[in-house]
């Protein structure tokens, strides 16, 4: 039997975050979801690279390649390495009782093992002492990791009683800097026609070729220990009471139970509308438990209300908004603004009742309106931020800047798409002519600027840092004009606030603004389509030509329409641009790139970036790829615009 029911590490590492997960990832009918492809995701954090670049750290290992999922093959090439005194071995497989695992990294020196676990996940190693807290817990967000490990470890010692063997962590160092440029394009990413990924490595590559290592090895062998003796997760079960828990349940394909509650919000196994050819695991585990039909399941739950205020009546068996009051949210008004708490029960008292009118705080959105100085000039930026640097003296995961787009709107009402920046130059640091180019464009006038929530303010203040560090001759200039317009979130000496400290349009939306189109989320991504749909100047407007608008475009043709409507339901405008990757929604990649933890922004614009900085990409590929860069970034300024000008139609 090729598949045997066997507990791998992925299983393992699923039934951990929902145990009931372990039946249904065996069941095609519940698999509805699409998963994120490993290709793009790689291209984006550097994962796969990070493995190759911890290879190369062991020139001598040998890898254990193809037969990925016939385990008695890989197993056996396993056994016939480990026969050797001293050896190291990437991918070796181990297959005891019914328990499964691949090692990243094994390295083999009599008895006595070291086991590394790689991770594209960053630490700073100077700082780190250990994942244990004050308490004698796990702490810090690494279970996931470390239980990874704990169980590899088990069955490892299952397979070799004899063996001394060590566990550690390899991961990014977040101080360390690269001293070769272009070490990225060293392991080249490749996907194959089933989206199936690898590492290509630049042919000859050799240790020294990759300079000083971003990587760090972090032993955790007390926390390993700790989790074998002590299982602290469920302390109702040793570690391996757990795992013949998890195998039982998975060999004999048998659910287990496990309490409905707020972690259900992220399960993939659900299906709105479940058929029997397309099962919704999530439907089930509700309907078992609460005895509802699959339309009550569906109602508006606790855990949808923006900022999730009322955790503690989940604890109570409570786990739709019709179920909350006013007594439950602790309302506490706020002068000047919608305050957190009401806008809370705004959201639940309209789902409740089905309005789906939007509400203003009107006389204070008025009065934030006059305190804007024209012309407005709105501003987006596109960052990257990846494992593996591109340039030389660059830390892992520093951030760069590569684009922003710049609409300004007159007191007239006239609109200008006045300038935009884009370097996607191979191994070129754009961040210090990212601010020239930024800092000429908003020199033009001193109008109020605008960001669209936090991310254009902490790359300003990345910038501000590395100009510090920096020789540049204008560094003083650069230095104060970011002083200017933003304020100080680092931890700098000097604290500042500027005379154009840019205004957050996502806090115009939340203190003044809510439409229960959005369901609680604040995204210009959720706004925007809001807006579109509740006035009748935007539409009247945007479906008319650019020719025929007041509006000046950089990259969409005269006869381009931004906002056309399906069953008087208005469609994004996002929805309308080609997608950046050819075969790829822009919107799925922005999916993916939210989900990847040391990504703080990006979506498409970010997996572009990262593509082209590879020098082989076509000449033709590459001016594409570009110029949907600009529409998408374009796009995003004159999104914060559409929100002004509706903000602007409803304070009349």
């Amino acid at each position: 039997m090729k598949n045997p029911r066997l507990l791998t590490k992925s299983r393992f590492k699923l039934a951990l975050d929902c145990p009931t997960k372990l039946y249904y990832t065996r069941k095609s009918e519940y698999e509805n979801q699409s998963n994120t492809d490993s290709f793009l995701e790689g291209l984006a954090q550097g994962g796969f690279q990070v493995e190759e670049l911890a290879r190369m750290e062991h020139p001598n290992g040998i890898a254990i390649t193809g037969d990925d999922y016939n385990y008695q093959i890989v197993v056996n090439r396993t056994l016939e390495l480990l026969k050797q005194e001293n050896v190291t071995i990437f991918e070796p497989a181990f297959l005891i009782d019914g328990l499964f695992i691949r090692v990243d990294i094994l390295v083999k020196k009599g008895n006595r093992i070291q086991l590394l676990e790689v991770k594209a996940k960053s630490i700073s190693s100077n700082s780190h002492n250990s994942f244990i807290n004050s308490k004698g817990n796990l702490g810090g967000g690494w279970n996931s990791y470390l239980y990874d490990i704990a169980f590899q470890k088990y069955v490892m010692q299952l397979c070799y009683p004899e063996w001394e063997i060590t566990s550690s962590l390899k991961l990014v160092d977040k101080d360390a800097t690269t001293s070769v440029d272009g070490l990225h394009t060293c392991f080249k990413i490749v996907s194959s026609s089933d989206l199936r990924t690898g590492i290509s490595k630049k042919e000859g590559l050799k240790r020294e070729d990759l300079g000083d290592s971003i990587l760090c090895t972090i032993n955790v062998d007390e926390e390993i220990d700790l989790i074998l003796s002590q299982n602290p997760t469920d302390e109702t079960r040793s570690f391996p009471e757990l795992m013949n828990y998890f195998r039982k349940h998975y060999q004999s394909d048998t659910k287990i139970f496990t309490e409905i509650g707020s972690h259900c919000r992220g399960c993939e196994f659900k299906q709105d509308n479940p058929t029997t050819e397309e099962k919704s695991g999530f439907h089930e585990c509700w309907t078992s438990q609460l005895q509802l039909s699959v339309s009550e399941i569906n109602q508006p739950k606790v855990y949808d209300v923006w900022f999730n205020p009322a955790k503690k009546v989940l604890e109570e068996g409570r786990f739709f908004m019709h179920e909350l009051s006013e007594n439950d949210l602790n309302i506490r008004p706020e002068a000047g603004k919608i305050s957190r708490s009401e806008r809370q029960w705004l959201q639940i008292e309209k789902t409740i009742n089905k309005d789906q009118s939007p509400h203003f705080d009107l006389d204070n959105l008025r009065e934030e309106l006059a305190s804007w100085q024209f012309p407005l000039n709105f501003i987006d930026f596109e960052t990257t931020a990846v494992a593996i640097p591109f340039m030389t003296g660059m830390h892992p995961y520093e951030q760069l800047a590569f684009q922003f787009s710049h609409h300004i709107v007159f007191e007239d009402g006239r609109v200008e798409h006045y300038n935009e920046y884009l370097n996607t130059g191979i191994g070129v640091f754009p961040n210090f002519d990212f601010i020239r180019a930024l800092k000429d464009s908003l020199s033009i006038n001193d109008g109020s600027i605008f960001r669209y929530h936090n991310h254009e303010n902490t790359i300003v203040n990345v910038i501000y840092d590395q100009l510090r560090n920096s020789n540049e001759a204008d560094k003083q200039e650069l230095l104060d004009f970011i002083e200017t317009i933003s304020h100080n979130t680092g931890k700098y000496a000097k604290v500042w606030c500027g005379e154009r400290d840019m205004i957050d349009l996502q806090k115009t939306v939340v203190n003044y603004y809510y439409d229960p189109i959005t369901n609680g989320s604040n995204s210009i991504k959720a706004i925007l389509p809001a807006v579109l749909y509740s006035s009748d100047y935007l539409q009247e407007k945007y479906q008319q030509q650019l020719a025929n608008l007041n509006l000046t475009s950089k990259n969409f043709e005269a006869s381009h329409v931004f906002l056309t409507m399906e069953n008087g339901v208005p469609i994004s405008p996002y929805k309308a641009l080609p997608p950046i990757f050819e075969g790829w929604d822009n919107e799925q990649l922005e999916q993916i790139a939210d989900s990847l933890s040391e990504i703080n922004d990006g979506g498409a614009a970010l997996f572009a970036y990262g593509k082209l900085q590879f020098p082989d990409v076509k000449q033709e590929e590459r001016e594409a790829i570009r110029n949907g860069l600009l529409r998408y970034c374009e796009l995003d300024t004159l999104a914060m615009v559409m929100i002004y000008e509706y903000f602007r139609e409803v304070c009349k």
